[in-house]
């Protein structure tokens, strides 16, 4: 074979990319399939500010080669693995970053962040704008088009994301912002998690003691189970799980406390739009709309961005094509 000097060049320069790029991944040692723990996740992320040094130092080969790696980082203990989901996205939004760059450009098989499931509301149409606390609920809440936290490098300064499909490369897609615009309806897109379950804690205790609250959550951080939703009264509490993996743990340690009641097959449905908060006469919109369907957790985010509720995870599709036609059908 005749090795001209500028391909043996070449092939050296992007293997060295190859590795110093997996240098960072692995420096950053972001893993979000393993961390359960939300606080952790944003530790991890805030140290990869440290990591913005190296990644301009790699800069200069990627504009080179055009390629970096994306996807292979370290585990708490050292050892390499993947970075899980979004690993490619948090590495570009992180080199952008690095770059001060114009835009980050996220290629999928979708047009974009949707109205609703297509696959459950036929109607659903493509977000043309969102900001990126918007998209952070709805991924929360069951939209997987993007693992919002790979985003943070990127929104930090201010950079815009878009979300486009690789199968229709004219398509404008998704663009995700710091802020955005109102759209028509204060209902910015509907999202689903099914295979849930709700955990009813039922005790007097609760009335006037200090502390109760602590103690109860201290046992889903024992057993590394997150909590979604919570509703309390004054003398019960109840959360969603959707790992059931350490319930029957939960639920043990949980009656030492009070009466419990597991419920399976649920489902949260969430509706989310910044301007909720702004609009009277939301929530009477949703409960009018699915009158006859049994709720069983009704719950308003702290930022009053989304209304959510729990109900039986058989009711979902129906739930979500008559919200879609509500909101964005009329």
């Amino acid at each position: 074979m005749n090795w001209q000097p500028w391909i043996v060049f070449a092939h050296i320069l992007g293997a060295f990319t190859f590795v110093l790029a997996h240098g960072v991944s692995m420096f950053v040692a972001f893993r979000v399939r393993g961390e359960r723990d939300p606080a952790r996740v944003t530790t991890l992320l805030d140290l990869s500010k440290s990591a913005v040094a190296i990644a301009a130092f790699a800069v200069l080969f990627l504009l080179i080669t055009g390629v970096a790696a994306g996807f292979i980082g370290a585990s708490h203990a050292g050892a390499t693995t993947t970075l899980g989901r979004g690993g490619s996205d948090y590495t570009a939004a992180l080199y952008a970053a690095a770059l001060d760059a114009e835009a980050v450009e996220i290629w999928t098989d979708v047009d974009g962040m949707m109205t609703a499931d297509p696959r459950i509301a036929p109607a659903a149409r493509p977000i043309e704008t969102i900001s990126f606390e918007e998209a952070s609920e709805l991924a929360y809440f069951g939209a997987r088009v993007l693992h919002p936290l790979t985003l943070a490098p990127a929104v930090e300064k201010g950079i815009p994301v878009r979300v486009k499909n690789s199968r229709r490369p004219d398509f404008p897609g998704t663009e995700i912002r710091a802020s955005a615009a109102s759209s028509a309806e204060p209902v910015r897109s509907i999202a689903f998690k099914k295979g849930i379950a709700t955990v009813d804690v039922v005790t007097s205790r609760m009335l006037m003691e200090s502390g109760f609250l602590r103690t109860l959550f201290e046992v889903f951080a024992r057993y590394e189970t997150p909590v979604d939703m919570v509703t309390t009264s004054e003398i019960s509490v109840s959360v969603t799980v959707d790992d059931l993996t350490r319930l029957p743990e939960i639920r043990r340690d949980l009656e030492r406390l009070a009466a419990v009641e597991v419920g399976r097959d649920r489902a949260i449905v969430c509706l989310v739009g910044s301007d909720i908060k702004f609009t009277p006469g939301i929530a009477a919109r949703v409960f009018r709309t699915i009158e006859d369907v049994n709720v069983l957790m009704i719950s308003q985010g702290a930022s009053r961005r989304n209304v959510s509720f729990v109900i039986e995870e058989r009711d979902v599709d129906e739930v979500v094509r008559r919200l879609h036609r509500e909101f964005f059908e009329r």
